[in-house]
């Protein structure tokens, strides 16, 4: 990680003083072209951050504990509230969810899988969020329900693949890690992870916790 920083600090850095001290030297042009530069070297920090995050969690032990995971939904979607300005989203969180898990690997879990439907509903008139625990083909599952942008349901299994995205930059910003983090956070509590959608109707992701007392069902 320290070695991939320290060429990006030097392009930032006489980026950045290209444009400080000699823009007048530069037409618009010039002066886009850097800036898409440092543009480009922000996101190259952000894969960084998220790959490393990636390569922790398969490394890190377990500290296995009960969790209110209501209650750790609701501090994520105030997060996200504080965070996003004047939009709206209406959030339904299920009172009552339990998991047996490693609270730090759940909250980074639940941080992306809401985080996920609250960038893909941006583009939503009445965005919607639900999240909490169900039986899914005979399978208890906690899940986190959009009416967002949803997914072409054929590349589902793709979802869970690093850089793997099935929506532009343009369209949606992001890395294209964050459900790859999911699925590794799942597999070390001894669960699944799947996700269903079609495009323009949302998307439903759902996700088991071996031995999790779940709480509340829907």
């Amino acid at each position: 990680s320290h070695d991939l920083r320290a060429p990006l600090r030097s392009i930032d850095g006489f980026s950045r003083a290209l444009l400080d001290d000699h823009a007048q030297a530069l037409d618009s042009m010039g002066r886009d072209y850097l800036r898409r530069v440092r543009s480009a070297v922000q996101r190259m920090g952000e894969l960084i951050d998220d790959l490393l995050q990636l390569s922790q969690i398969g490394r890190a032990p377990l500290q296995r504990r009960e969790v209110d995971m209501s209650a750790l939904v609701r501090s994520v979607v105030e997060t996200l509230r504080r965070t996003s300005g004047e939009r709206e989203v209406g959030c339904q969180i299920a009172d009552g969810l339990a998991a047996d898990a490693d609270p730090g690997l759940l909250r980074v879990l639940l941080e992306n899988l809401i985080g996920n439907a609250w960038k893909f509903t941006a583009g939503t008139p009445g965005a919607a969020i639900d999240i909490g625990a169900t039986t899914k083909d005979g399978i208890p599952a906690y899940y986190v329900r959009d009416n967002g942008a949803g997914f072409n349901a054929k590349y589902a299994d793709k979802l869970f693949t690093p850089f793997q995205r099935l929506h532009t930059e343009a369209e949606f910003p992001g890395t294209g890690i964050g459900l790859a983090t999911v699925q590794r956070i799942v597999e070390r509590h001894g669960g699944r992870v799947w996700a269903e959608g079609d495009v323009g109707k949302g998307a439903s992701f759902y996700w088991t916790l071996s031995g999790s007392n779940m709480g509340s069902g829907t």
